[in-house]
C-alpha cells in the first residue's frame, strides 16, 4: 500500500470508539487532557495482528521516540495527555509497522496555549459563531472525553449557565440577550483523580438579519490628482463583514509586482512602500486596510496602475489607483488682498484689545458687577463690608484726615454704593475693652480699610494694622486696602509683612481731583471692595471741603506697594 493511499485513508476514516482532530494545527490549553490518535481502522488494511505502534516528537529537526510516563500514555493509536503542559508543544507523528511494512502517519503540530488565570477561557482558544434573533441554534460540546458519561458542565461569560449537563446546548429562539461567550467543560476521571477539557464558543445573535455579507473592497477605481515631487499614501481598505477573516488577504501590486515592504527601506530613500495589515472594527463590521506609500512621485510614476487586491473565499477583487497630473491655480487677487489685510489686522486689534483691557480693567470689572448685580457678600456670615482704621489718638496737624474718615469715606461708600462700614468712633460704645473690640471688629469685616499718613504711628492704629495683618495673612479671612491719604516719604515704620499681602496695592487720595463721585479714586477704592449691587448715585461732588493745598505730586492712583516698603 502506497503512502499517499494510506494518508487518503487517515483523512476520511475515523475511530468508532473515540474523535481523532484530523487537523494538521491542534491547539490545547495547558492543564487540560487531551489526545492524539489516528483511526483505528487503518489496521484493517494489515493482514499480521503483531504490529507496532511508535509515537515520535520532533525536536531539533530530529524524530524521537516518546518514552511513556505516569503523564504521557501511549494506547494504540491514541497518545494520551494527563495532563498537557506548555513543554508539549511541537511536532508529533506516528509510524505503524506490522513487520511487513512500515508506515508513517504524517505529522500533527500541537500548540498548548498558556492559561489566563484571570478568566476560565483564553481568548485564543474559542470559536465564533455568529446567529440572528429569531431562529433556533445548538451549541456543541467538542467530545474529548473518554466515556460517554462523563461530566459536563456548560459556562456562560464563566458563570454556571442553568445547571445545563448535556453535550448539546439547545436554543429554541434566540434573543439579543442569548449572547455571551460559552464554555463547556467535561470532568474525566482517571486513576483517582479529576482532569478536564474545555470548549468555548462566543456566540453573536444579531438583532436583525443582516443582507448577504459579500467581502468586498471600498469604494471604486480612481485617479488622483497630484504633482511631481509630491508625497502620496494610497489607501486600500476592505470589508471582510460582521466578524474577523483569517484567510482574506490584502495587498499591493504595482504593474503586477510586490512593492517592498516599509519596515526594511530607510526613510530618506525616495521609493515606494507597503505598510504592514491593520485591522479595524467600526459597531459591528470588520475592515481590514493596508497603505501604500509613495514618498515622492515620479513622472514615471504617472504611468503606473496601482492594484489593491482582496483575496477572500477563493475569489479576487481588484481596485486600481493610478495617478495624474492636477492643476495648480494661482489663488484669486481678492482672496490673497483679504488674507493679507486680515493677517496686518488680526494682531493690531489683539494688541489694541490687551491695552485697552489693561487700561481700563478697573472700569470693566465695575461694569460686570453693575450690569450682573454680583454680590460677594451674601451669606459670609460677615457684618461690616470694611473697618476703617485711621490715626486718632496722636494730634494732627490738620483735622482734614479725620474729617475724611468720618465723613467723606462714609457718605460716598454707605450712601451712594450701600457698603456698611464700621468707624471704630462712630459705631463702637465706650467703656469695653478697646483690644477686644478692635479685634472682635476686624473678624466681622470683609476688608480692612487703613487711612495711611506719616502720622499713622498711634498704638492704636498698629494694633489695627497688625491685627488685620494677621488676618489676612494667616487666617486668610480679610484683605487689606491702604489709602494714602497724605503724602508718606517713609515707610518704615509699617510693619515688614505688609509686603506679603497678595493685593499689595495702595489708593492714593488726590484732594479736589478725587473728590467727585465717579472720579478714579471711588473706581479704585470700589475694585477693592466686595462686590455688592447698589444703586449709584454719581451726581455728589464734596468740592466744599478745604482739604489745603499742600501734597505730593500726583502719581498712579493704584501701585505694587512692594515697590514703595
Amino acid at each position: 500500500m502506497s503512502p499517499m493511499i494510506f494518508f487518503l485513508i487517515f483523512i476520511i476514516e475515523s475511530a468508532t470508539e473515540k474523535l481523532c482532530p484530523l487537523r494538521p494545527i491542534i491547539d490545547v490549553l495547558e492543564g487540560e487532557y487531551f489526545f492524539l490518535c489516528y483511526p483505528e481502522s487503518m489496521q484493517e488494511h494489515t493482514q499480521d495482528k503483531a504490529n507496532k505502534i511508535n509515537w515520535y516528537k520532533e525536536n531539533a529537526g530530529k524524530q524521537h521516540l516518546i518514552k511513556e510516563t505516569h503523564r504521557i500514555v501511549s494506547k494504540m493509536n491514541f497518545l494520551e495527555f494527563w495532563p498537557a503542559e506548555l513543554s508539549d508543544s511541537g511536532n508529533y507523528s506516528v509510524a505503524y509497522s506490522n513487520g511487513k511494512q512500515n508506515f508513517t502517519v504524517p505529522k500533527w503540530t500541537l500548540n498548548v496555549l498558556e492559561r489566563d488565570k484571570s478568566s476560565c477561557f483564553n481568548k485564543n482558544h474559542l470559536t465564533t459563531e455568529i446567529k440572528n434573533a429569531g431562529t433556533g441554534h445548538s451549541l456543541k460540546c467538542s467530545d474529548l472525553s473518554v466515556n460517554q458519561n462523563d461530566s459536563i458542565r456548560w459556562y456562560k461569560d464563566c458563570k454556571i449557565y442553568e445547571n445545563e449537563t448535556e453535550r448539546e446546548l439547545d436554543f429554541k429562539t434566540l434573543v439579543v440577550e442569548h449572547s455571551g461567550i460559552y464554555t463547556c467543560k467535561i470532568l474525566i476521571s482517571h486513576e483517582g483523580k479529576m482532569y478536564h477539557s474545555t470548549n468555548t464558543i462566543k456566540l453573536v445573535v444579531e438583532e436583525d438579519a443582516p443582507e448577504a455579507v459579500a467581502l468586498e473592497i471600498v469604494g471604486l477605481d480612481e485617479e488622483i490628482a497630484t504633482e511631481i515631487g509630491k508625497e502620496e499614501v494610497l489607501n486600500c481598505t476592505a470589508f471582510l463583514g460582521y466578524y474577523t477573516r483569517e484567510d482574506a488577504s490584502l495587498y499591493w501590486l504595482i504593474n503586477q509586482t510586490f512593492p517592498e515592504k516599509c519596515t526594511g527601506i530607510p526613510e530618506n530613500e525616495p521609493s515606494i512602500c507597503e505598510e504592514e495589515l491593520k485591522t479595524l472594527q467600526l459597531g459591528n463590521k470588520f475592515y481590514v486596510t493596508r497603505l501604500l506609500q509613495i514618498k515622492k512621485v515620479t513622472n514615471e510614476d504617472m504611468h503606473h496602475n496601482f492594484t489593491c487586491v482582496l483575496q477572500a473565499d477563493e475569489r479576487t477583487q481588484i481596485k486600481i489607483v493610478k495617478l495624474k497630473k492636477g492643476n495648480t491655480q494661482d489663488l484669486p487677487v481678492h482672496i490673497f488682498t483679504t488674507g493679507m489685510v486680515l493677517a496686518v489686522l488680526f494682531p493690531c486689534v489683539s494688541v489694541a484689545v490687551v491695552f485697552v483691557c489693561v487700561m481700563f480693567r478697573v472700569d470693566l470689572v465695575l461694569f460686570y458687577r453693575s450690569l450682573c448685580r454680583r454680590d460677594d457678600t451674601a451669606g459670609d456670615g460677615k457684618e461690616y463690608d470694611a473697618f476703617v482704621s485711621y490715626l486718632k489718638d496722636c494730634v494732627s496737624p490738620s483735622e482734614e484726615e479725620r474729617e475724611f474718615a468720618l465723613n467723606i469715606l462714609p457718605m460716598v461708600l454707605e450712601e451712594n454704593f450701600g457698603y456698611k462700614l464700621c468707624i471704630f468712633e462712630r459705631d463702637v460704645c465706650p467703656g469695653g475693652a478697646v483690644v477686644d473690640d478692635i479685634h472682635s471688629f476686624i473678624d466681622k469685616s470683609r476688608r480692612l480699610i487703613i487711612i495711611l499718613s506719616q502720622n499713622y504711628i498711634s498704638d492704636r492704629a498698629m494694633y489695627e494694622l497688625k491685627s488685620g495683618l494677621h488676618k489676612a495673612l494667616v487666617e486668610k479671612k480679610t484683605k487689606i486696602i491702604l489709602i494714602e491719604y497724605m503724602p508718606v516719604s517713609d515707610y518704615n515704620f509699617l510693619p515688614e509683612s505688609l509686603s506679603l499681602l497678595p493685593s499689595k496695592r495702595v489708593v492714593k487720595w488726590k484732594k479736589d481731583k478725587s473728590l467727585p463721585v465717579n472720579s478714579r479714586f471711588w473706581k479704585n477704592l470700589r475694585y477693592l471692595m466686595p462686590a455688592k449691587p447698589s444703586k449709584i448715585n454719581t451726581k455728589g461732588h464734596y468740592n466744599t471741603l478745604d482739604l489745603g493745598s499742600e501734597g505730593a505730586q500726583p502719581w498712579t492712583e493704584v501701585h505694587d506697594f512692594s515697590a514703595v516698603i
